[in-house]
């Protein structure tokens, strides 16, 4: 879908509680954005993934401000695959958002307005997109950030555990394990976690306990 300038594709737009990353359990104004350029075989956002709605940019920043939460969440589908999005970035920024963006890890993050807080959300083995992890993305990777590896099995578990190892990720920012819904328990995650004295976050997805018969807008 060709879009015309100062548009952007949306999903939805929604105030919740922020459900994953270090900031879980917080009142969250997210922005959903249509398209994603990866096809992860866990995805729980599907229908975000062939696009959205035509949104001007101001209507957007007019929604955001509606909803009247001062921290916002512009996620997807993958919101960079959206040249557009860069510029909502920034100019949530200048109205004194706290900003945050969820990016798949296969997109160059280094142009994103640096008062952004970015969770690069690394793909593993059992996505079947793990070859698409564009690396170069941990230089630009700063103490605001967080790391996140979705996980559903033992294999995805050591393949995170090396990245940590290998890019140093434990000391440049937050890195977090989440196992994927209904295919890895948690307590065993924790287990695995624990046995290797890793410092990693256990992340669990908050929004699918509280709401676990919602698909959408949580």
């Amino acid at each position: 879908m060709a879009l015309m300038p100062e548009t952007l594709s949306v999903v939805e737009i929604f105030h919740s509680i922020q459900g994953e990353g270090s900031r879980t359990g917080l009142p969250c104004t997210l922005v959903r954005l249509g398209g994603c350029n990866l096809r992860c075989n866990w995805c729980d956002t599907p229908y975000a993934q062939a696009g959205g709605e035509p949104m001007g940019l101001e209507d957007v920043l007019g929604r955001v401000g509606e909803l009247g939460c001062r921290r916002v969440e512009v996620t997807g589908g993958e919101p960079l695959a959206q040249p557009m999005c860069l510029e909502l970035l920034r100019r949530l920024c200048d109205k004194g958002y706290q900003t945050l963006l969820e990016t798949n890890g296969s997109l160059d993050i280094s142009t994103v307005d640096p008062r952004v807080a970015r969770i690069v959300d690394f793909k593993c083995p059992s996505s079947g997109q793990e070859g698409y992890n564009l690396w170069s993305n941990v230089a630009s990777l700063t103490g605001r950030d967080e790391v996140k590896f979705v996980l559903a099995d033992r294999n995805d578990y050591d393949f995170a555990t090396r990245a940590v190892g290998d890019h140093k990720l434990a000391g440049r920012c937050e890195v977090i394990f989440s196992p994927v819904w209904g295919a890895l328990a948690p307590a065993e995650l924790a287990r695995w976690i624990l046995a290797d004295g890793l410092d990693a976050r256990l992340g669990l997805q908050l929004h699918k306990i509280i709401w676990p018969d919602k698909q959408r807008g949580v």
